[in-house]
C-alpha cells in the first residue's frame, strides 16, 4: 500500500498558512485542504439562515444539512457549500467576524475533524488550520507552526480585502478583528490554538512567499528525501 503523508500547518489567522499549504501541495502534488474554509462555510450558512451561534440545539440540527466539498477547477481550489460555490463569499469580513465563535463549538469541530481525517485515508495531503498538528493529525508526517508580527498580519489581510473589492475597509477594523479572533482561538475550551511540541516554527514576518516555501521544503526533504524525486 502506498505511503500517505500528512503535512500539518497551524498558526494564527492571516499569518500565511494557506499560502504555504497551497504552494507545498502544488510542489508535491498532494491534496490541499483549507480547514479554515470549512469553518467559514459553516459560519456563512449560519449567517444566511439566521442561525444563532449561541443556540446549540439549533446549531446542532443544521449540521446535518451542511455538506462541504473541495473541487479543483482550473488550478484553483473551489469550496462548495451544499453544491453552491462559496469560495469568495466565505472571505467576507462579516464571516471572518463569526468564524472563531463557530470553530469554538465542540459539535462543529467534531463533525469537521471527522471529515478532515477521512480525507487523509486515501490521500497524501497538506492541511492548514488551528489544531491540525495537535488534534486532527497528532501523528502527522511533519508539522509546521507559522507566525508573523500581528501588524504585518493585519496589513496582509487589509491588502487582501482591498484587492477583493473592499476599497473602503477600515484598517483599524481589520486589526481589531484579528485580535478578537486570536483571543478566541487561543482561549477556547475545545482544541485551542497552540504549537505542537514537535512542530517546526517559521516566522515569516520578513520572508517572501517563495522564501517561506523554500524553508519548509528544506525541512521536508531533509526528513523525507524520497519526496524530492
Amino acid at each position: 500500500m502506498e505511503k500517505k503523508y500528512q503535512i500539518a500547518i497551524d498558526g494564527f489567522s492571516s499569518c500565511g498558512k494557506s499560502t504555504l499549504a497551497k504552494a507545498l501541495a502544488k510542489e508535491l502534488r498532494f491534496l490541499f485542504v483549507d480547514s479554515g474554509a470549512m469553518y467559514r462555510a459553516v459560519a456563512l450558512y449560519c449567517i444566511n439562515h439566521n442561525v444563532k451561534i449561541e443556540d446549540s440545539d439549533q446549531l446542532n440540527s443544521i449540521l446535518l444539512d451542511i455538506n462541504i466539498q473541495f473541487k479543483q477547477e482550473q488550478d484553483t481550489l473551489q469550496i462548495y457549500l451544499n453544491e453552491e460555490n462559496v469560495t469568495e463569499a466565505i472571505r467576507d469580513l462579516k464571516v471572518a467576524s463569526q468564524v472563531s465563535e463557530v470553530a469554538a463549538i465542540s459539535s462543529v469541530r467534531k463533525k469537521l475533524v471527522a471529515q478532515q481525517q477521512k480525507m487523509a485515508e486515501s490521500n497524501s495531503l497538506v492541511m492548514d488550520g488551528r489544531d491540525i498538528g495537535t488534534v486532527v493529525f497528532p501523528n502527522a508526517s511533519i508539522k509546521f507552526f507559522i507566525t508573523a508580527d500581528p501588524l504585518i498580519r493585519a496589513q496582509r489581510r487589509y491588502n487582501e480585502l482591498r484587492a477583493k473589492g473592499n476599497p473602503s475597509i477600515d484598517f483599524n477594523l481589520v486589526v481589531e478583528n484579528l485580535r478578537h479572533r486570536d483571543r478566541i482561538d487561543s482561549t477556547r475550551d475545545d482544541s485551542p490554538l497552540r504549537k505542537a511540541d514537535d512542530a517546526i516554527e517559521i516566522d515569516n514576518s520578513t520572508l517572501s512567499e517563495k522564501e517561506q516555501l523554500q524553508v519548509a521544503l528544506t525541512h521536508l526533504y531533509n526528513k523525507f528525501p524520497e519526496l524530492k524525486n
